[in-house]
């Protein structure tokens, strides 16, 4: 069998999701600022800007309760300090920490959006991200689908004219929810173990596969040899 595995073994496919297009900083910003200030926006607004500053999947997000514990099919929880919010998720092989820091402005800071929201939507207990009523009004106490990130990002790459050279059926099949993650992994100035830990993955090549648009030759073992 190792024979045959050596003899007709092929390269790791990578799921769908991998194959979607990592949204940039500047592609971000110009996706929020399709939004406005009325209170589903708001909620819009944090859900981009915490998707991507916490490189969460879709299910994540929608998953987030205010506190621990609040509801049954929750999947963490976020505690809100002065220099940023801790996200506390469950995962598949137990319980793990993302750090997510305040941002350069309160325009551009995940952590601020998030106040934002919970504040005007009067959210002190149970799912974060919820519907809005349809007067735009209130909030339901129905969690969000993951669906709905996946919707979001690709309404707003099209209000913000991403990729004008595509027509409209291409343009919003490049980007899906999966989008927000590895945008951080692929244009994160810093160190990869930094960016490993934040995706949660086991190992530096998981991260790697992530990291679509990263200088792969970062760093250089051919010049650090001497050569």
């Amino acid at each position: 069998m190792a024979g045959i595995k050596r003899k007709h073994a092929r390269p790791p496919q990578q799921k769908e999701p991998l194959h979607k297009e990592p949204i940039s900083p500047e592609e971000l910003l110009e996706m929020v600022a399709m939004l406005t200030f009325g209170l589903r926006d708001m909620r819009d607004r944090a859900i981009l800007f915490i998707g991507y500053a916490g490189g969460m999947r879709r299910s994540e997000i929608v998953g987030l309760d205010v506190n621990r514990d609040d509801a049954e099919d929750g999947k963490g929880w976020v505690e809100i300090e002065d220099g940023g919010a801790i996200v506390i998720l469950k995962t598949k092989t137990g319980w793990k920490e993302k750090e997510i820091a305040r941002g350069s402005s309160d325009q551009t800071c995940p952590v601020h959006a998030l106040e934002q929201w919970l504040h005007f939507a009067k959210i002190a207990h149970g799912p974060i991200f919820r519907q809005v009523t349809r007067d735009n009004g209130g909030v339901q106490t129905d969690r969000l689908s993951d669906k709905h990130v996946a919707r979001l990002i690709k309404r707003t790459m099209l209000e913000a004219g991403l990729r004008p050279d595509l027509p409209d059926a291409e343009r919003v099949k490049l980007f899906s929810g999966h989008s927000l993650r590895s945008g951080l992994a692929s244009y994160a100035e810093v160190d990869e173990r930094y960016v490993q830990k934040q995706l949660g993955h086991a190992s530096a090549e998981m991260t790697r596969r992530y990291q679509r648009r990263r200088d792969r030759f970062r760093v250089n073992l051919t010049k650090a040899a001497g050569l």
